[in-house]
């Protein structure tokens, strides 16, 4: 018997640490409802079980990015859905305006409408964003990351939707003063019709009383037809094809509304700084620019239209809607704008297709991201039940090893017997 080193009971209180060790793990375990609370616990276990969590959170925010790219595209279609609208009531006002129960004036107050549903298309195309993104007017091409893992993501990109692109706007036009050449007395102060003479292939300076005055091949130069050897002229820098022209013998200048190609321009009302070479819009938002005065381009270097002569002075430009102006520019206008509204359909249809896919996209990550979840919380979660036998059982063995060091601590006083006799 020794008393110096008590083994029994140093054994006892060893088993006892290691009862309450393993029971401080069991009430970790049943506290926090996780198996694995550190890595100690499984290492293995729990490296899967990261990479499952990041799998996890993956596919749910994938799911919100879906989701955000649903309303991203209802935002876009809804806006088309207006555009689809107007461009009816375009073509409703073109089939009215091709009938020739119509007078010039009716037809008139008809183009008023259609150039207004036509500025309207601009506004909507400009004007509808989500996020500050602008999505119709042909700038937007998105990607939206829709998986857990990299290049996992579905690509749009929405077309022009504004009145350029969907040919229902026309030229850019503006109040040109041209020179008079009146050497024989050709031309008379007044003002005179400009008409489009078929048969000749001409545009014709008509005066109130049907008579024609001069004739242009080009529409910039007008040649006097008082006398076959006349040259007495009109000379404007662009066309002038339509409208009337004033012609003033004094200052042997006329003016008329001419007319340039129109490149990239929406419907609406600009001015043109000449002294700045700037072209700006009614928002007073610089739009255009130009080195010599004539051409003129956007930021990104397009060509918007180009003058025949660098204006001297601000001039204000028109772009109209497209021309219902007589019976067969209307009826050309009437096919022009079905293109339009197909295309428009065209466009919708797309939207609404990648909508369908992306609710189908938002299933498929769901179930996956609950299939993960089940296997993650297989691997890291503790089972209640089975941990609670096991602290039910640490309890039990604490009791008894504590018990059990009260008695291996008294082994030692049976020396003392010994020391008596």
């Amino acid at each position: 018997m020794r008393i110096n080193h008590n083994i029994s009971a140093l054994n006892t209180y060893r088993q006892l640490s290691i009862n309450n060790m393993m029971a401080a793990k069991s009430l970790e375990k049943l506290s926090s409802g996780l198996r694995i609370n550190r890595a100690g616990d499984d290492a293995a276990g729990l490296a899967i079980s990261e990479k499952m969590r990041a799998q996890i959170r993956g596919l749910e925010m994938a799911s919100k990015n879906a989701q955000d790219a649903i309303s991203l595209i209802q935002t876009a279609e809804g806006a088309l859905n207006e555009t689809h609208s107007i461009l009816q009531r375009m073509r409703e006002l073109a089939v009215q305006s091709a009938s020739d129960t119509n007078t010039a004036v009716d037809r008139s107050e008809i183009q008023k409408e259609i150039d207004q549903l036509a500025q309207e298309l601009a506004r909507i195309g400009n004007t509808t964003e989500f996020n500050t993104q602008k999505l119709l007017n042909g700038t937007f091409k998105g990607t939206f990351h829709i998986g857990a893992n990299e290049n996992q993501n579905l690509s749009l990109e929405i077309k022009d939707m504004r009145g350029f692109a969907l040919g229902v706007v026309g030229d850019v036009t503006y109040t040109a003063t041209g020179t008079v050449t009146n050497t024989n007395s050709s031309f008379s102060d007044g003002t005179y019709t400009v008409k489009y003479d078929s048969a000749s292939g001409k545009y014709q300076l008509v005066d109130s009383n049907g008579l024609v005055i001069a004739t242009s091949a080009d529409g910039k130069t007008y040649t006097a037809t008082a006398d076959a050897t006349s040259t007495d002229k009109i000379v404007f820098s662009d066309k002038v094809i339509s409208g009337t022209i004033t012609i003033d013998t004094t200052s042997n200048e006329a003016t008329g509304t001419a007319t340039v190609d129109n490149k990239r321009l929406e419907a609406g009302t600009y001015t043109l700084d000449a002294a700045n070479k700037k072209l700006i819009d009614s928002t007073g938002q610089v739009i255009g620019t130009s080195t010599d005065g004539t051409k003129y381009v956007d930021a990104a270097g397009n060509e918007l239209f180009t003058l025949g002569a660098a204006p001297t002075e601000n001039i204000t430009l028109e772009v109209k809607g497209i021309d219902v102006s007589s019976a067969s520019s209307a009826n050309n206008a009437i096919t022009t704008i079905n293109k339009a509204i197909e295309t428009v359909s065209a466009e919708r249809s797309k939207l609404g297709a990648y909508q369908n896919r992306l609710e189908h996209t938002i299933n498929n990550l769901g179930t996956a991201a609950e299939n993960l979840t089940a296997a993650e919380s297989r691997i890291r979660d503790v089972d209640m039940a089975k941990e609670m036998m096991e602290f039910t059982k640490l309890n039990i063995l604490q009791q008894a090893a504590t018990a059990m060091l009260a008695q291996a601590n008294m082994q030692p006083q049976m020396v003392l017997q010994l020391l008596g006799r």
